[in-house]
């Protein structure tokens, strides 16, 4: 029997079964043939630390140390076009950019055109490497004499903990739910009570170098109120239409319009036209209906142990919210501040039952 089963072989559930592995007999489920297949496979993956909500950025911060090692420059930079002036000052002001005049932005990026009137950028945003860090975790985890189990979709939860998959039954004396989109799915399977998990897609385009420009050195190009991003990678640019629509979970794929139409919010921005796209996909971004991580044990089961809810901070957080799941998993005094960690506990989506009269 293992004392914990963990559903999902995402960097969510991986890294969390890296710190269980030393106190615990830990099984990771992976419904898929491979580790990371989902959104955790179809990340942009920048460490930025000024992203997102204030629970967000504790846990980035309290990452930084353990993400050094996967991390190489990148850099931020955050466009906006006349009109947009409110909107630039709102996005660098959250995102802590220094703004820089047009010429040292098209120093970074030389393709922004005419248009472009304001500029800031960030030297401290970085790229992660993804799969390493995925199979690290990974490593860490059979190291200590735990299993990384793929191929095996979950069809059933039993009470105890028995759960069927099309590998095997598993058991185990608690579930850990890293399941991404399907993490109120598994809720369900389980008897407990769901969140309110919502996947929403995201897409991506691969497009050749804009103009046979060596990109490598390029940072991350942010349009206002992120309403679409590029980002070198492997000598081509990803452009991203920064959709965010809700969607069942699944194998998530591109609508051709929707990153037709973000390619254009892209051009407007830039003096080479796109001539053709090499690759398309799309991942499932997962949010909490406070946009904050789930982490920790179940407020009415704490046998059904919480890591949901990354959104698009997965690979940025793992680090910090797998120790935290961790600690508050064992029983373990958390690093973190008490109220960051009540912000991001999974118990304050318990069901609020009323008092007996």
């Amino acid at each position: 029997m293992s004392d914990i089963v963990v559903i999902g072989g995402g960097i969510a559930g991986l890294s969390a079964a890296a710190r269980l592995a030393p106190h615990a007999r830990v099984t990771v489920l992976e419904a898929e043939d491979a580790l990371g297949h989902h959104a955790s496979g179809r990340s942009a993956a920048l460490f930025e630390q000024n992203y997102g909500l204030a629970p967000i950025r504790a846990l980035s911060r309290a990452s930084a140390d353990f993400q050094a090692p996967y991390l190489s420059p990148r850099g931020l930079l955050l466009v906006a076009r006349a009109g947009e002036e409110a909107a630039f000052e709102a996005d660098r002001a959250d995102l802590g950019l220094a703004e820089i005049d047009l010429a040292t932005a098209r120093a970074h990026v030389p393709i922004l055109n005419d248009t472009v009137t304001r500029a800031a950028y960030h030297a401290d945003a970085q790229d992660i490497d993804t799969d390493r860090m995925l199979q690290d975790f990974a490593r860490t985890v059979r190291s200590h004499g735990g299993s990384v189990v793929t191929g095996a979709r979950v069809t059933a939860i039993h009470p105890g903990w028995r759960v069927e998959t099309t590998a095997g039954a598993y058991d185990g004396n608690r579930i850990l739910n890293a399941a991404g989109a399907w993490a109120d799915v598994i809720a369900r399977m389980a008897g407990v009570h769901p969140i309110g998990i919502e996947p929403f897609r995201r897409s991506m385009a691969r497009i050749p170098a804009p103009g046979d420009h060596d990109v490598s050195r390029w940072p991350m190009l942010f349009g206002v109120g992120e309403s679409w991003y590029a980002k070198p990678d492997a000598g081509a640019l990803l452009v991203s239409p920064a959709d965010e629509d809700p969607a069942a979970p699944q194998d998530a794929w591109a609508d051709d319009l929707v990153v037709a139409h973000g390619l254009d919010r892209y051009m407007q921005h830039v003096t080479e036209p796109v001539a053709r796209v090499t690759t398309s996909w799309a991942g499932l971004r997962s949010f909490a209906p406070d946009r904050v991580l789930v982490l920790g044990p179940d407020g009415g089961n704490p046998d059904f142990i919480w890591c949901a809810g990354q959104g698009g901070y997965g690979f940025q957080t793992a680090p910090a919210a797998s120790q935290l799941v961790a600690d508050l998993t064992l029983g373990h005094a958390p690093s973190l501040d008490n109220a960051t960690v009540d912000a991001l506990a999974a118990k304050r989506f318990s069901p609020v039952t009323e008092p007996a009269q």
